[in-house]
């Protein structure tokens, strides 16, 4: 194990596990995730639209299979569904070893059913049942967006004995929603006779984009008080999320499910890239060190953090009080929480659905003319 990962070392130990924010089939086929897993103490994988959109967009590795599903015919919708399947489907079967040496609580690939049925729950319960067909791996987790529509979803698929990651929370009061639907859903599963034991799931807590959106109006605010809260409401929300976690697993409905082998639902650091170069490139790994979290990054945020991560004990717990103060100042310079959280959940299902709506164009493109090629 090289020294320059000494800090991803401290990370595992303080009980944060490391999933790698991307995925392609480059990636897959070149041993560079095998080497993450073995060098780098990566421990899962999310992937997302606009991770495929972007690896599938670069036609790398994909040729051979996009020219066969050019020669059948199948629709752009399949196609697009079997390419990103089918490197699920290999992530998870290099991921196999770590699943089985903890027991099903890493070793995870996450894949999200269809952006464009965000706000449809039937639709969003019978695609994650498809994808969980397609994989047919047991260390899948399917991602399902946590907008209105997607809570009684998670409930269902849940239910069913389906592992969920849910994806895109950005605010406290969806994120209690999240857990509870959560809780919902393994007391559906409990009175089916499922074993809780082989079920899990990881609520996705979006970080960077809450800086963002809060720092673009402080700037506007422009005030020097203003100015000294850009960079601190994204942390102060996740922490807060923290306490509302631990909270919810010592509560008596959860203890109940705990004594059936049920598994917690982990709090997930995602969007832990940092958007404004002004912060240090590890502020959302190193602040967010927590035990029984994920944190989910992009390469170059693994880099860093393997590079010269700060890593010293938990950053999370202690700072309830001043979290709390961080978000009521940004809130009396007249920024409304309800209303960025709001905007950040519409944006991030209309960034998915752009990015899949744009994959779908490109191997339609080529589909076509491979198909002309054929002919």
């Amino acid at each position: 194990m090289s020294n320059t990962a000494e800090p991803l070392k401290s990370l595992t130990r303080e009980g944060v596990s490391i999933w790698l924010d991307d995925l392609s089939r480059k990636r897959i086929a070149s041993g560079n995730l095998a080497e993450l897993i073995e060098r780098k103490h990566v421990v899962g994988v999310t992937t997302n639209p606009s991770i495929f959109q972007a690896a599938i967009g670069s036609g790398e590795g994909y040729e051979e299979q996009l020219a066969d599903l050019a020669v059948r015919g199948v629709t752009v919708d399949e196609a697009v569904r079997m390419m990103t399947t089918a490197d699920v489907r290999a992530a998870a079967d290099i991921l196999r070893p770590v699943y089985d040496a903890t027991r099903g609580r890493d070793g995870r690939v996450s894949i999200e059913v269809d952006p464009r049925l965000a706000h449809d729950t039937a639709a969003t319960v019978a695609e994650a049942k498809q994808l969980g067909w397609l994989v047919d791996r047991p260390n899948v987790m399917i991602k399902i967006p946590a907008t209105k529509a997607g809570l009684p979803a998670i409930t269902e698929v849940i239910g069913l004995g389906i592992s969920v990651n849910v994806t895109l929370i950005f605010s406290l009061e969806r994120y209690r929603e999240v857990m509870d639907a959560y809780l919902a859903g393994l007391e559906k599963a409990q009175a089916a006779g499922i074993d809780l034991a082989t079920v899990h799931s990881v609520a996705s807590f979006f970080v960077s984009r809450v800086d963002s959106e809060i720092d673009k109006r402080l700037a506007k605010v422009g005030t020097d008080e203003a100015l000294a809260l850009r960079g601190r409401a994204a942390l102060a929300n996740a922490r807060l999320a923290y306490e509302a976690y631990e909270a919810v697993f010592a509560a008596d409905r959860w203890t109940a499910l705990a004594t059936a082998s049920a598994n917690k639902q982990r709090p997930l650091w995602a969007s832990t890239g940092v958007k404004d170069a002004a912060y240090k490139d590890t502020l959302y790994v190193d602040e967010l060190v927590a035990p029984g979290t994920v944190n989910t990054m992009p390469e170059a945020t693994l880099d860093a953090t393997a590079d010269h991560g700060d890593i010293h004990g938990d950053s999370v717990t202690g700072g309830y009080a001043q979290a709390r103060a961080d978000l009521a100042a940004v809130e009396r310079l007249g920024i409304s929480y309800d209303e960025v959280v709001k905007q950040l959940e519409d944006e991030g299902v209309s960034k998915f659905e752009a990015a899949w709506e744009d994959l779908l164009r490109v191997v339609a493109t080529t589909l076509s003319s491979k198909g002309v090629e054929g002919e």
